[in-house]
């Protein structure tokens, strides 16, 4: 997305790197965070894998026009969709940060589509397929493209988590439960996650879990402020642009994958 970089609009790009860096933060800790908390997505990441999923998924539609309300067949889809998105996006093995292409952003709405299909079929939603959906909303947050669908896509990630957690609540699933929760803003409920699995580990772990926790809701408040920062320069931006129609135009601009 393209930003007029002029003026006080410079500081709402910074805001909008650190929201992402926050969100960042967040993932990387459940790719290498040390108690596994999620290995959710594995996956090869070459064009040619994305194109055969991409594939396999469009099939997979077709089927499901014959059977709409099949949850097996929304469920392999909701799979192949968040796999095709994955192998999709590009992963840097140095940082690990993660570079989502068009292509893939498009796959994890789609999977985002056939997921809330799914629920409304599913009598258990299965553990595993709700923990996928919870890091493919996530991985849309961090690709939005402005701050709205950043927040919806961040509830999105928690409400699906959930699901995963109350179908299995193990020491991983619940301590991503509550990292998700801390940026979704509900922190009473990320709070509760963390005594659940705190809860669940011997209890010369439990101080490390706690440790962790503390960190990511503390992230999470940090999150917060960022959000209202960004809200009021939008608000002093939106004022500018009916005070100087033409402001935006011409040069002075620069881009921002998102």
């Amino acid at each position: 997305m393209l930003f007029d970089i002029r003026g006080r609009r410079k500081h709402v790009v910074r805001v909008v790197y650190a929201i992402l860096a926050l969100l960042m933060g967040a993932s990387l800790f459940l790719v290498v965070g040390p108690f596994n908390i999620a290995n959710l997505v594995g996956n090869s990441s070459t064009t040619s894998a994305g194109k055969l999923l991409v594939e396999q998924a469009e099939r997979l539609e077709r089927k499901v026009l014959a059977e709409p309300d099949n949850e097996v067949l929304l469920g392999a889809l909701t799979r192949t969709r968040i796999s095709a998105g994955n192998a999709l996006t590009v992963v840097s093995t140095e940082t690990g940060a993660k570079t989502v292409s068009p292509e893939a952003h498009q796959e994890f709405e789609q999977a985002a589509a056939s997921w809330r299909r799914y629920l409304n079929q599913a009598s258990t939603p299965s553990a595993s397929i709700a923990a996928l959906m919870a890091s493919a909303y996530f991985t849309l947050a961090e690709s939005s493209s402005g701050l709205e669908a950043a927040e919806q896509n961040v509830a999105g990630a928690a409400a699906a988590q959930n699901v995963a957690a109350k179908t299995q609540p193990t020491v991983n699933s619940l301590t991503t439960l509550a990292i998700y929760e801390y940026y979704n803003g509900d922190f009473k409920a990320g709070d509760e996650a963390a005594r659940k699995a705190e809860a669940k580990v011997p209890a010369s772990e439990a101080k490390e879990v706690e440790k962790k926790m503390i960190e990511f809701r503390s992230r999470g408040k940090a999150f917060e402020q960022q959000k209202k920062e960004f809200a009021k320069q939008e608000r002093e931006q939106g004022k500018e642009s009916l005070a100087n129609p033409f402001g935006g135009l011409g040069g002075g601009s620069g881009s921002l994958g998102g």
